[in-house]
């Protein structure tokens, strides 16, 4: 029994080193942005931001279609942004019982879904009878990217002019 407290180690830490430790566990990881799956989340952020601001730069609250349009670009925007985090940071791995494939296969499908249906809304609000060429149509028309069939001829006399 004797031997028993030059056997023992007393080491103490402090709340400042268990800080530094937590700090440095979100620590960003760089290899996932030049990984497939980082690459394409980043080009749908700049996508969705690119969709969110033609949308915005319209009289959206005119056209109601508009405004289910503005939902899902802004909605599926910050989820990216969540997603993007999590994964940047690694902080998927802290939370292990998630199914994260699934979670993202998911995330991706609904929101092909959604985007086609916001497309669908913003293309069928797009004024064919407004002049091509004015400020409200191009915007429309660049936030629908939609090239329609029923388009007017043109006058063959405009275009010699």
């Amino acid at each position: 029994m004797a031997e028993f407290p030059s056997k023992v180690s007393t080491r103490t830490s402090s709340p400042a080193q268990g800080a530094e430790a937590s700090v440095s566990a979100l620590r960003p990881d760089l290899g996932f942005v030049r990984s497939r799956l980082g690459a394409l989340m980043l080009l749908q952020l700049v996508l969705g931001l690119l969709v969110w601001a033609l949308i915005a730069d319209t009289p959206y609250h005119l056209y109601p279609a508009y405004g289910w349009v503005m939902f899902v670009a802004v909605f599926l925007w910050l989820v990216t942004i969540v997603l993007f985090n999590l994964y940047l940071f690694q902080l998927h791995m802290k939370l292990y019982m998630v199914p994260w494939p699934l979670v993202l296969m998911i995330f991706n499908i609904s929101a092909t879904v959604l985007y086609i249906t916001a497309f669908i809304a913003c293309s069928a609000a797009v004024d064919l009878t407004s002049l091509r060429g004015t400020r409200p149509y191009n915007q429309r028309a660049a936030a629908s990217v939609l090239v329609t069939s029923r388009r007017p001829q043109l006058d063959c006399r405009r275009c010699l002019l």
